[in-house]
């Protein structure tokens, strides 16, 4: 009896605790892999239409791969889409203002066939000018985030991608990585903000849906202890 009490034991926090860190890391990392198979996915469809229609020309000697795409759009696009779908729920945490919104995975399969529907609608539909089918698009890429976010910060966050975005193929282009056929906005076509704004809405719904079984199983654990 007396050398079972002389045993050091650990606080009885300590267990729940490592086992908090551990389920965060993994689930972290877990949902950055899912995102970016995800984003590699809809690049690849994605792509694959603007293609077809001659919205979007790489040079021949870039087109290795089955289908039709530079091989390096793909992994730039699943990497971003992990950053953004991992950033929108962390913004949410910091900012204190927890999104509830249509929090159910039939709402965010309704948000990823808007966004696929505004891109094909780039690619397929034709209208008079570039102008009227960039206002089409930025009424539908707000009219996505009023449906499926209404919050600040996925607005803020939306705004914020699709500048750095436009910025960075602005960059491409002017380097002679690829090039849009009848630029209208400077390198690229005008209505280039509006797609990028709606994949940032569409990436982060993902993203916090993702996330909630985390919060799920954070909950579960505390509820235990």
């Amino acid at each position: 009896m007396a050398e079972n009490d002389a045993m050091p034991t650990l606080p009885k926090k300590c267990g729940p605790y490592i086992s908090s860190v551990t389920s965060h890391g993994m689930n972290l990392v877990i949902r950055g892999i899912v995102l970016f198979f995800i984003g590699v996915f809809l690049a690849l469809v994605l792509n694959l239409l603007q293609i077809q229609r001659n919205v979007t020309l790489f040079p021949p000697d870039v087109i290795t791969s089955i289908f039709s795409s530079a091989w390096w759009v793909p992994p730039c696009c699943g990497t971003a889409s992990a950053v953004i779908g991992l950033l929108y729920p962390c913004m949410d945490r910091h900012l204190g203002e927890p999104h509830k919104f249509k929090r159910e995975w039939s709402s965010v399969m309704r948000c990823v066939a808007v966004f696929v529907g505004i891109n094909h609608a780039s690619a397929k539909v034709d209208f008079a000018n570039n102008i009227q089918l960039s206002l089409t698009l930025a009424a539908l890429s707000i009219g996505l985030w009023w449906t499926f976010d209404r919050s600040r910060s996925g607005f803020g966050l939306g705004i914020g991608i699709a500048f750095l975005a436009t910025l960075v193929s602005q960059l491409l282009v002017y380097n002679g990585v690829y090039q849009y056929t009848s630029p209208d906005f400077l390198y690229v076509r005008s209505w280039l903000p509006c797609i990028f704004f709606a994949g940032g809405i569409t990436m982060g719904n993902i993203g916090r849906q993702l996330a909630m079984y985390e919060c799920k199983v954070i909950a579960e654990k505390s509820h235990e202890d």
